[in-house]
């Protein structure tokens, strides 16, 4: 029996989570709520669940060391995002965890403008020049963060590439680091 610790998840795991995450959510459509994964490792997941481990055909030889398997856990609720990530703690088994949510941006200047006593996301919502974005954002316990953002198409002749990076989206990053600590 191997006694060695399983090995740290390296950030192309983690790229690799967020690219799976992605397009498991582009496959899904728009107009979804915000999801919560807690990411764990994968051969630690089979050793723990033998039975998924036959569902899925995987072995303790089949699977490289350090991947990292996404588990999607309960709707986090209409509080807002925030508030709800403030409530989360992850035991020492969860190695890191990703949210995929939709955003409305706003191009640059446009919050100037906004007339006063106007309900920000009434007025973000109706604003001519809006898009939506989807955010999929992974961290680490280790600090490494990934993620991937797709603008909704406007229209049928558009297309929507998703970008990947490690600074996409860095408060909400910071946010989701903090739930780890």
């Amino acid at each position: 029996m191997d006694t060695q610790p399983p090995a740290a998840p390296a950030p192309a795991a983690l790229k690799a989570v967020v690219a799976e995450l992605e397009l498991h959510a582009d496959a899904a459509g728009w107009d979804r709520p915000p999801m919560l994964y807690a990411l764990v490792d994968t051969a630690e997941l089979v050793a723990a669940e033998p039975s998924l481990a036959d569902q899925l055909g995987l072995t303790p030889e089949t699977i490289t060391p350090g991947t990292l398997t996404p588990i999607e856990q309960e709707p986090l609720g209409d509080k807002p995002l925030d508030e709800a990530l403030a409530r989360i703690a992850w035991p020492e088994a969860v190695l890191g965890c990703a949210l995929v949510q939709e955003v409305l941006v706003l191009p640059p200047g446009a919050e100037q403008r906004q007339p006063d006593g106007a309900d920000p996301v009434a007025w973000a919502a109706d604003h001519a020049e809006r898009r939506e974005v989807r955010m999929t954002v992974a961290v680490l316990r280790s600090g490494a963060r990934a993620a991937a953002l797709r603008i909704r198409p406007t229209g049928p002749e558009d297309r929507a590439e998703a970008a990947f990076g490690e600074d996409l989206a860095p408060n909400l990053a910071a946010a989701l680091l903090a739930t780890l600590e």
